[in-house]
């Protein structure tokens, strides 16, 4: 047995390749670089915002390149002595020039490639129906051209296309989801007869995987769909069985464009529109699988590829079991500020608005930092619910992200993931966790809340909401909703703190049971509150 077992890393490690993986941030990169370590690859990662990958459970195992696939000197640092370069990089932001700008990141991505001697491209694109490109969506048309400048480059490329991915967390199976549980009957746009070939995560990133030992002499595009060929009324049907629920009611009508259609889907799912709407215009047409040529090269698993019904049965428990690896929204979302605090007073230029706020808890501070760190999501945000219901419907409604992304998981959080219409830009454990504002709004926003003690040894919950106006638009914002910021920020601190007082006194935290709090080394004689600033 020992003997067997020697053998079987042996050949592992004789086949190890030293693989670079971009978009290791989004849905699908942050899974493919956990089934490279298993199969006993080497993986470097190219990252513009590394520190969202630290707190992901292989950040030690990798090496971490910053830089963006725009720069050239990046590009290369990362490229530098890979075997197997996987490409994950495609904007869901579909403005004015966008295709240019694809071109030029594959442009680069190829040539430095093939300049550095890296044996193989991998790329994941979309699948493509035959018809001429410009009956393409924009969105599908610049990912088969991504593919071609990629198999054009001089690297043996292998272009993975394919259609919905159905996995916990993926965009395609949120949609999906929310339609169909929230909707027990619907007029639908006529695209959901179209029929489509879906594929599970988990064969996807076997294809992935798979792919990093081709032929050298493999330079193509390979289709790969699941079992199952189904409409998207079948899939609404079928989705609405797996989750016990009752047939749906779906009525098409010819007159939801793809621009209504995506509205639609912001209003109903977490999804975007800014995101809806190029999902929803790949599915205009009928997107099927036309060769099987994949399987010659990585064969499927002795038990098939997974059914529809199984990726839905696999998603939902990682869903109920607040077990979701990797979520669409890891990714930065089309239009959402991506600047870091900065605490450089030139950075503000004298217009850093605060709203500065502290209480103490009679509780030990990680019982406080429970809380802190469950905020958002199901828990919700401690402070009249109603005023930040409107305030999601008011960004959903200008094309935001509004408040239905929720959390990956009720309990933790990683810096990089999204809570409501935040992202996580800092997390010290039992001290500090800052949010910052994906909302659409005239200017940078961020929310600080932290755990602290006073010289008294008590504990202190501090927050801060900071605001950074752009021109006069921003100064008019932070004017008219400074108003309800003591309805809103002011029983959000007192709630907050309730919370973590009552959670406390069902564990028998409290002064009460002076010697436990004397190990957690917090004093609480008295409540009181700290005067707020600003």
């Amino acid at each position: 047995m020992q003997a067997e077992s020697g053998a079987v890393r042996l050949r592992l490690m004789e086949s190890a390749k030293f693989c670079l993986v971009t978009g290791a941030t989004g849905y699908i990169g942050g899974r493919l670089v956990r089934e490279l370590l298993t199969a006993g690859h080497r993986v470097r990662v190219l990252s513009r915002h590394p520190d969202r990958l630290r707190d992901v459970d292989w950040y030690d195992k990798v090496e971490i390149i910053r830089g963006d696939a725009g720069e050239p000197d990046a590009v290369r640092e990362a490229l530098r002595g890979i075997d197997v370069a996987y490409y994950l990089l495609h904007s869901l932001q579909l403005g004015e020039g966008f295709e240019e700008v694809e071109r030029n990141l594959a442009r680069l991505f190829g040539t430095t490639a093939r300049d550095e001697g890296v044996g193989r491209i991998i790329y994941l694109g979309g699948l493509t129906p035959a018809c001429s490109p410009e009956q393409l969506s924009p969105h599908l048309r610049s990912r088969s051209e991504v593919g071609e400048i990629l198999r054009n480059s001089g690297v043996p490329t292998a272009e993975l296309r394919a259609a919905v991915i159905i996995g916990s967390g993926s965009a395609s199976f949120e949609m999906l989801r929310y339609l169909t549980e929230r909707l027990p009957a619907m007029v639908t746009p006529r695209w959901v007869s179209n029929r489509i070939q879906p594929i599970a995560i988990r064969d996807v990133l076997r294809y992935l995987v798979g792919c990093a030992d081709l032929p050298p002499d493999v330079n193509r595009s390979f289709d790969i769909g699941g079992r199952d060929v189904l409409t998207y009324r079948q899939m609404m049907q079928r989705y609405a069985a797996v989750a016990g629920l009752r047939r749906r009611v779906i009525v098409p009508v010819p007159v939801l464009s793809p621009t209504l259609s995506s509205h639609w889907v912001g209003v109903v799912t977490p999804v975007p529109a800014s995101i809806a709407k190029p999902l929803v215009a790949s599915l205009r047409n009928e997107v099927v699988c036309s060769e099987n040529d994949i399987q010659r090269y990585v064969p499927p698993p002795p038990e098939g590829l997974v059914t529809f019904e199984r990726a839905v049965q696999l998603a939902l428990v990682r869903v109920r079991e607040a077990n979701v690896v990797t979520r669409w929204s890891n990714a930065s979302v089309p239009g959402a500020p991506a600047e870091p605090l900065s605490h450089d007073p030139d950075w503000s230029g004298g217009s850093l608005y605060t709203d500065d706020r502290a209480r103490v808890v009679d509780a030990p501070g990680p019982v406080l930092w429970e809380i802190v760190e469950g905020i958002g999501g199901k828990n919700g945000w401690y402070s009249f619910p109603l005023a930040w219901e409107v305030r999601g419907l008011m960004d959903r409604a200008v094309g935001g992200v509004g408040l239905r992304r929720g959390r990956r998981n009720q309990s933790f959080l990683r810096v990089g993931e999204t809570v409501d219409f935040w992202r996580v830009e800092e997390r010290e454990q039992d001290q500090l966790l800052r949010l910052r504002a994906e909302m659409r709004m005239p200017g940078l926003a961020w929310l600080e809340l932290g755990v602290d003690h006073d010289e008294d040894g008590r504990t202190v919950y501090r927050q801060r909401a900071i605001y950074y106006p752009h021109g006069l638009a921003g100064h008019a914002y932070w004017w008219s909703v400074a108003p309800f910021h003591g309805v809103v920020f002011g029983s959000m601190v007192r709630n907050i703190a309730g919370a973590a007082e009552q959670l406390a006194i069902i564990r028998g935290l409290t002064d009460a049971d002076a010697s436990r709090a004397a190990a957690l080394a917090a004093s609480r004689d008295q409540d009181g509150e700290v005067a707020p600033v600003g």
